[in-house]
């Protein structure tokens, strides 16, 4: 059985949330906190916010044990960008980026 949690448009570009994201794929659901706890990055703090959610899916709706989830897939998509503009020398104009992620993780029971 599979619960799964998604954070729509996270403010923290995909391209560092996915280096995070990468330490915990295919670890125990407990391994991956304590993973997470450790890491001082804002990702590893929005991250772990989505496995706690996943988590909390997992025991209320299927009634499964924490100790038992595994964290089966955890993969990281691009949200919306925001485009705004920076005035730069000589009246030119630079574009600035914003980008925005969707943070998704699955977790399962190992008994599967």
């Amino acid at each position: 059985m599979e619960a799964k949690a998604i954070a729509k448009g996270v403010r923290i570009a995909p391209r560092k949330c996915r280096l995070v994201v990468d330490l915990i794929r295919g670890k125990s659901v407990v391994e991956a906190d304590r993973i997470l706890s450790n890491i001082n990055k804002e990702a590893a703090r929005l991250t772990r916010k989505v496995l706690i959610s996943a988590t909390a899916n997992a025991e209320n709706n299927l009634g499964l044990n924490k100790e038992t989830l595994v964290v089966k897939e955890a993969y990281v998509g691009e949200g919306k960008t925001m485009k705004r503009m920076r005035f730069g020398s000589r009246g030119h104009v630079d574009p600035i980026k914003k980008r925005t992620s969707h943070i998704t993780i699955v977790v399962s029971d190992t008994n599967k």
